[in-house]
Order: structure tokens, then C-alpha cells, then sequence
């Protein structure tokens, strides 16, 4: 007959699936179970049953797997932000190489590809340098306060994974350092006793509506940006004073300010409340600045151990000519400029190629210029091929003309870096008509997540 959906099944836990959640075959039947790792045998309900898969969750753990660990983090288990602390981190990486291997071979068609072992973050808890906070009317309660009589009218924290109105009231959160924990403490008591309500994902009113903490790593200085529906000096400069006093650590604070309903923590417009009006941080000899809503790698850390990965597998020379698509803030493109004669950057925001070209002045580099554009159409208007590509785009990979135009262009060297194995390997399939695939590095850049950078080096085949 086939599993139904609401049934309660007992299964073993066979592997762990790109997407993180493990996987189990019931008469031959896919079944993802979320929080689950291979070896654990669950009592688990089914919740989705489509043709070729199911997925389901826990109701009994019969039997953990030697991979589990205990979980430092409260949270864990309810809050989406890092799903995977139950797994010991040795496993967590294998599982990650694995999953680029087995994208490169099931999807680009590429077998035996040689995936490095991934190199580790470290650390491995406090290494973001920025976390978004929500506020929402209504709280989540975690499992052991349900039926009790606890408020649950304010919430300031993390939500529940796939949802947008379920926020946990997250007291601290260990992805973040401890400094951080305490800012997130002092704001969360500042906006329960004021007499502005926070703001309803349902109904979209009320004022206070995001916490973003940013962290500089090289300096230990803290940017702190409050999201509000509405401006009001009179609500945030009170908070903007209290932080600068508690927290010397803090060299900034601003408001930004938006009446839009989507749960996007970017303002509409900005106000400088207190404080220097950027963050400093350093990634290796570069220095860069960072505003607000500035994009910048979240682990600071992991960004250094992926340039430098990038630069071992481009291996340049000083005289060749690199363009840099997806260039951004133009952090690989200054950390590959001293090693080449010239970089060459493209990227669609105009709002990042400010920034990027600011951070060239900053760091005195003279030999990178940056394009502004639609990388199908800039890419088009490069005159000759470079010496290396390098490509880094966004999780869903390059836009299938922005493929088309890398192949007429046909450079000796690529180096592609990649957020998305399924995506990369997505690329890869089609770039392989041309290119062979050498070494591939993954990066772990997000522990107790099944995310993934990796570096790829493909070789133009003669002839």
C-alpha cells in the first residue's frame, strides 16, 4: 500500500542528503527526515508524501547515531539558524565534501572529480560578523513552555526555519560573539519598556522592526543598526545613547528606516545616530569599509582562507589580465590585484561598484577597474579573452547566456567559486564542452550548516 502521509514510520537513517536533512528508504521510497544523521534509527511522522519522495520528522530518536553530540545551543533543533549542531563537526565536513562530489558526478556528469577534504572554519561558534534580529508582537514558544502562562507578546530574535511570522525570543545566539549576546540583551530590554510596540508580521504595524549587529574582527568594534517602520528621533536616539554608553565597543550606530511589508532588514533611507558612520574590518593585508548594507562575508575568517584558496588555484604570475565576474564589494578583485597586470570587474549593482572602487582607494591598488551592468551584456564587450576568469556568482549560478557568453569567450583559466554545489555543477555540465575540471576546495565558511563554498579550477583544452 505505501507509506501515507501522517503515518508514524520506523526507519534507519542511511545518509545525510544535499539540503542537510537525513535520508532513509522505505520500500525503496525516499525519505527525508529532517534532523537526523546517518546511523540513527527514528520513529518519525510523515508530513509530505509525493510521488518519488516523503519527508517527515521526529517523534522518537530509538537510536542515536555515534555521529551526534550534544548541542551547546538551547535553540537548537527550532531555530533555523544553524540545524546541524547535533552532528560533530569532523562529520559535518566530510558531509559537505561528499555533497560537492556527488553534485559534480549526478548533475555536471563529471566522475572521480578530485574534492579536496574540506578545509575547517575556525572557530566554529562567534565566527559571524553580522546577525539580523527580528521583532514580532507575537513570540514562538519553544517546546518546553508550551501550555505554560509565559508571555508571549514581544519577541527580538531568530525565526522558526521556513517561516516569516514565527520568531523565537533568542536570548543569545552562539554564532555570534558574546559581546554581541549582551547588545542583543541591553536592545531586547530597551524595546520592551518602550512605549513604541514592535512590529506585527501579520499585521504590519507597530515600530521597531530589526536588530542588525555588525562585528569587525580585526579591530573588536561593533556597528549596531535598528530597523524601524517609521523615523522618530525621539524613540531611537534614547537607544543609540544607551548603547554608546554601555558598550564601548560600539563605534557606531545608525537607523535605518522602512515602511515596505517584506521581512528584508534594508532601509528605505538612513539616519547616522551616533558614532563613526562605517565599520572597519581587515581581510588580510586589506582593509575595507563597511556601511550598513554593505555586502561583506559574514565569516571574516573563512573570507581569508577562501581568497587564498582562490589565489593557489589561479596562480598568477603578475602579468596577466584577470576579469572578476560577480565582483561585488571587489574583495577577490583586490586580493588578486598585486599578483596580475590588471583585474577587470563586473557587477550588476552600481550601489557595489561604488564601494568596490572605493575600496581600491583605500587600499592603494591602481590596477583594477570595475564595470557596471547586466553581466550578459558586459561580459560581451570584453575585446579579448582574459589570461583567468574568475567566477563567483550568487546561489543560483550564472544565467544561462552569461554561460553562453564565457564559452565564446573561451579564457585559458577559470576559477570558479561557488556557494551552491548543485548550481556550480549545474554550470559545469555545460562548461565541460570545453574545459577540463581540475582540483576542488571546499571551504567551510558556515559551520552547523549544511552551506558550502568551494573552488573550482578548470583548464581550457587545446585544440
Amino acid at each position: 500500500m505505501g507509506i501515507k502521509k501522517k503515518q508514524i514510520v520506523v526507519c534507519d537513517i542511511v545518509d545525510v542528503a544535499f539540503g542537510g536533512k537525513g535520508l532513509a528508504k522505505i520500500d525503496g521510497l525516499a525519505v527525508f527526515v529532517d534532523q537526523t544523521v546517518a546511523g540513527d534509527r527514528v520513529a518519525a511522522r510523515i508530513v509530505r508524501k509525493k510521488r518519488n519522495y516523503a519527508e517527515a520528522v521526529v517523534q522518537e530518536l530509538l537510536t542515536p547515531s555515534p555521529m551526534r553530540v550534544d548541542p551547546p545551543c538551547p535553540y537548537s533543533g527550532v531555530c533555523g539558524g544553524c540545524k546541524w549542531q547535533f552532528i560533530d563537526y569532523p562529520h559535518q565536513l566530510e558531509f559537505k565534501r561528499r555533497h560537492v562530489a556527488e553534485s559534480l558526478a549526478h548533475i555536471a556528469l563529471i566522475d572521480g572529480a578530485r574534492v579536496h577534504p574540506t578545509i575547517p572554519s575556525e572557530p566554529i561558534f562567534g565566527y559571524r560578523n553580522k546577525m539580523e534580529f527580528s521583532c514580532s508582537d507575537r513570540r514562538w514558544l519553544m517546546p518546553d513552555e508550551l501550555g505554560s502562562d509565559t508571555d508571549v507578546g514581544f519577541a527580538l530574535g531568530l525565526h522558526v526555519p521556513g517561516t516569516f511570522h514565527k520568531v523565537l525570543d533568542t536570548h543569545a545566539c552562539l554564532l555570534q560573539p558574546e559581546v554581541g549576546n549582551c547588545i542583543l540583551e541591553a536592545v531586547r530590554g530597551f524595546m520592551r519598556a518602550s512605549d513604541r510596540p514592535v512590529y506585527g508580521l501579520r499585521t504590519h504595524a507597530g515600530f521597531w522592526r530589526f536588530l542588525m549587529l555588525r562585528h569587525s574582527v580585526a579591530h573588536e568594534r561593533w556597528m549596531v543598526n535598528v530597523v524601524t517602520a517609521s523615523q522618530d528621533i525621539d524613540a531611537v536616539m534614547p537607544l543609540a545613547d544607551m548603547i554608546m554608553e554601555r558598550f564601548p565597543e560600539v563605534v557606531c550606530v545608525v537607523n535605518n528606516i522602512t515602511a515596505r511589508r517584506s521581512g528584508v532588514a534594508i532601509g528605505e533611507h538612513e539616519v547616522h545616530l551616533a558614532g563613526d558612520p562605517v565599520l572597519t574590518d581587515r581581510i588580510g593585508a586589506f582593509d575595507f569599509e563597511i556601511s550598513a548594507n554593505s555586502f561583506f562575508q559574514t565569516n571574516t575568517r573563512g573570507a581569508r582562507t577562501l581568497y587564498e584558496t582562490v589565489e593557489r588555484c589561479a596562480a598568477l604570475t603578475g602579468g596577466e589580465t584577470v576579469v572578476d565576474l560577480y565582483s561585488g564589494t571587489g574583495t577577490i578583485a583586490i586580493w588578486l590585484a598585486q599578483q596580475a597586470r590588471e583585474v577587470i570587474g563586473l557587477e550588476l549593482a552600481d550601489s557595489a561598484v561604488a564601494d568596490a572602487r572605493k575600496n581600491c582607494r583605500t587600499n592603494g591598488i591602481d590596477n583594477c577597474r570595475f564595470i557596471s551592468g547586466d553581466i550578459k551584456e558586459t561580459l560581451g564587450r570584453i575585446d579579448r579573452a582574459p589570461d583567468l576568469l574568475v567566477i563567483d556568482p550568487p546561489r543560483v549560478g550564472m544565467h544561462k547566456d552569461v554561460v553562453k557568453r564565457v564559452l565564446e569567450l573561451a579564457p585559458a583559466k577559470i576559477v570558479y567559486v561557488s556557494c551552491n554545489p548543485a548550481t556550480m555543477a549545474r554550470d559545469l555540465l555545460v562548461l565541460k564542452q570545453v574545459y577540463d575540471l581540475g582540483e576542488v576546495q571546499p571551504v567551510d565558511m558556515f559551520p552547523h550548516t549544511f552551506h558550502i563554498e568551494s573552488v573550482a579550477g578548470l583548464t581550457k583544452r587545446a585544440g
